[in-house]
């Protein structure tokens, strides 16, 4: 009888784990996956305690917007939501943890794309905005143009009832011991006779990375990628990277994928980088990992490109590419568990 019982009760286990497996074969895919910029992120630099709050915080904004989408939400507002937890977090160069520029002020950038519709929306160098994405994404659904800049954005921020907050709300200690140190390595460069543009080509990676994004596609098939940033510590001149360029730092169509990049942007403007990949996708025929991996690995990297991007495709497969040391990063979809990351080693 014993010998009976335990047959039933395996094969009464073997039929609800076959039916689960195929109701979640059955599930729309849905998938979300976050950075929080790549570049020189070396183990030697993280105490244990800083390490664990900064997976802390991805796992905060991967899970955010994963229940979002988990609950039948778009994927709009799963980035927005994951975004945002990294814009206002001051370990990320975006929001509250922005750059220095060389006048000790702080200009951000950011962009968002609907894969369904192509929409997109993105705001540039602007000073007295809270939370860059949301303003993108007003500029995408309440205007009629996709990139607004400056003193321009915040006045149709006022429009849209958005506060502007003093600038110095972004002010962190280790941004701007971080300036103070690019300014210096400037200093010596141009008093070896180097002008402005070389002497800042010379900065270290360090100081020319970090942007927070997340891409991802909801139960009804929707790919939607946004990007957000503080720039480029000591930059001059208005300078603007790829973050808030279409094509270049941020991408989405639901034919392809949607991409979110990270990294030293003038190279990822100058290769299309998010566009790239996803073209690739589109009118070759490659995988996410393969398309993203030829773009970061064999056409930036060789031209001196550094950074990484994330991938969503519309099965919900994901990839996250990088040439540095390390990304932070994060995903999670209806068929995988949580991931949280930051080395290249991992």
């Amino acid at each position: 009888m014993k010998i009976i019982n335990k047959l039933l009760n395996s094969a009464v286990a073997t039929s609800v784990l076959f039916a689960s497996n195929i109701a979640l074969a059955k599930e729309k895919p849905f998938a979300i996956v976050i950075h929080g910029g790549a570049g020189t992120i070396s183990k030697k630099n993280f105490t244990p305690e800083k390490e664990k709050a900064y997976r802390a915080k991805l796992q905060e904004a991967v899970e955010t917007g994963y229940a979002i989408l988990d609950k039948g939400g778009e994927s709009l507002d799963a980035i927005s939501a994951a975004i945002n937890i990294l814009e206002n977090s001051p370990m990320f160069n975006a929001g509250k943890g922005a750059v220095y520029t060389h006048n000790e002020i702080h200009e951000l950038d950011a962009s968002i794309m609907d894969g369904k519709t192509r929409q997109a929306g993105a705001v540039a160098g602007v000073r007295r905005i809270e939370n860059p994405i949301n303003l993108a994404r007003l500029v995408m659904d309440e205007s009629v143009h996709v990139m607004l800049s400056g003193d321009g954005a915040e006045e149709f921020a006022k429009t849209q009832g958005i506060p502007l907050i003093n600038n110095s709300l972004f002010d962190t200690d280790s941004r701007y011991e971080s300036l103070l140190r690019a300014k210096e390595k400037m200093k010596k460069a141009e008093q070896g006779k180097v002008d402005y543009q070389a002497a800042h080509q010379a900065l270290d990676v360090e100081f020319k990375v970090g942007t927070v994004g997340a891409v991802a596609l909801d139960k009804n098939g929707n790919l939607a990628a946004g990007t957000s940033t503080g720039g480029m510590t000591n930059k001059r001149f208005g300078r603007i990277g790829d973050s808030p360029i279409i094509g270049a730092g941020t991408f989405a169509e639901n034919e392809s994928c949607a991409v979110s990049a990270t990294g030293h942007g003038e190279y990822f403007i100058r290769f299309n980088v998010a566009a790239d990949i996803c073209a690739r996708v589109k009118y070759q025929g490659k995988t996410i990992e393969q398309a993203g991996n030829e773009v970061i690995h064999d056409v930036l990297m060789p031209a001196g490109g550094t950074g990484g991007v994330i991938i969503v495709d519309t099965k919900g497969n994901m990839s996250l590419p990088f040439n540095t040391q390390g990304m932070y990063r994060g995903s999670k979809s209806n068929t995988t568990p949580t991931y949280v990351a930051i080395f290249k080693d991992e």
